[in-house]
């Protein structure tokens, strides 16, 4: 599906309460995703090396894990269990347990757009046989796709989880959510996420929401497709080249956290900077350097102050904590 859509997630104060930092990369997520690559190269700048190792052998007892992961559209959701999981042997275990009437009611969703395997039926009816087939074919997918990577894989997603953290501590759930991704916005308790195949408001009433920073999550972030399950935001980290080969932090993390621009933005802050000098520095228009410097007030790393007709802005305490900790 070309363009994109609109994905709202509606909190309620008590969903801000219940907001949560998964505790690392998602095994099954990656796993999903990194099928995606394997159908249909989107980031062939950072997963071209290694599509072109894992493509070409691609273990023929993965092949049923494919056929359940399309590029593009929809995915069942039980290939990645509620709850999450940072051990894919759990996860994994997990999906056994998904009841038979949803795995028929999800793979028919994904039998309306293309034409399903005859095997297919078979776990439609909830065999036990041919979810352990599954099950082995994801776990044949993982260690050939994903596992060799996995080092590489943590360490980017915790560098990017680092600096949330630093922000979480020092501002506040709020300031995480108004520096989610470039592609996301944070205004009056909705969560506005660019999402390329989802139009729908989901209510997270009360039952707040985990987000996970995902390595091969691309482009935009992720979520779901039945909003009764608990909600989860799956987001891409950046991937600078130098960060992907240095051990967690550095400016890669604080591109990370803030996105490319918005982490230039907090450096050229350094020492302060009017709104029309921040453009000038960054070759970018007064209302862009506008919108940047608002993002970085919300969160609380950029502190604003009129001076005539122009508007000055400084590195608070934590903006220059963070700048410092990642130089």
């Amino acid at each position: 599906m070309k363009g994109s859509a609109m994905l709202r997630l509606i909190f309620t104060p008590e969903d801000l309460a219940r907001v949560r930092l998964a505790p690392g990369p998602d095994p099954l997520w990656e796993s999903l995703l990194s099928a995606h690559q394997v159908h249909a190269l989107d980031g062939a700048r950072i997963f071209g090396a290694w599509h072109r190792r894992v493509v070409p052998d691609m273990p023929r007892a993965a092949l049923p894990y494919l056929a359940l992961t399309p590029p593009v559209g929809y995915s069942p959701d039980f290939l990645t269990p509620e709850g999450g999981s940072t051990d894919f042997a759990a996860g994994a275990e997990n999906m056994l347990y998904t009841p038979p009437e949803r795995i028929a009611a999800e793979l028919g969703v994904l039998g309306r757009d293309r034409r399903m395997p005859g095997w297919a039926h078979d776990l439609a009816e909830g065999s036990p046989r041919a979810l352990r087939s599954l099950r082995a074919a994801m776990a044949a997918f993982h260690a050939h796709a994903v596992e060799p990577v996995w080092s590489r894989v943590r360490r980017v997603v915790d560098a990017d989880r680092s600096a949330r953290t630093q922000v979480l501590a020092a501002s506040g759930v709020e300031a995480v959510l108004s520096t989610l991704h470039p592609t996301t916005t944070w205004a009056d308790g909705v969560l506005t996420v660019h999402s390329r195949v989802m139009r729908r408001d989901i209510h997270l009433a009360g039952r707040g929401l985990t987000l996970v920073p995902s390595y091969f999550c691309w482009r935009m972030p992720i979520t779901l497709a039945n909003p009764d399950l608990a909600p989860v935001l799956v987001f891409p980290v950046a991937h600078e080249r130098h960060l992907l080969d240095e051990p967690a932090g550095g400016e890669g993390a604080l591109a990370a956290l803030l996105g490319r621009t918005r982490a230039r933005a907090l450096r050229e802050l350094a020492g302060s900077a009017s709104t029309t000098l921040l453009a000038q520095r960054m070759d970018i228009s007064p209302a862009s350097a506008s919108e940047h410097t608002t993002v970085l007030r919300r969160a609380g790393l950029v502190a604003s102050q009129r001076d005539g007709r122009r508007v000055v802005h400084v590195l608070t305490e934590l903006g220059q904590g963070l700048l410092e900790g990642t130089t």
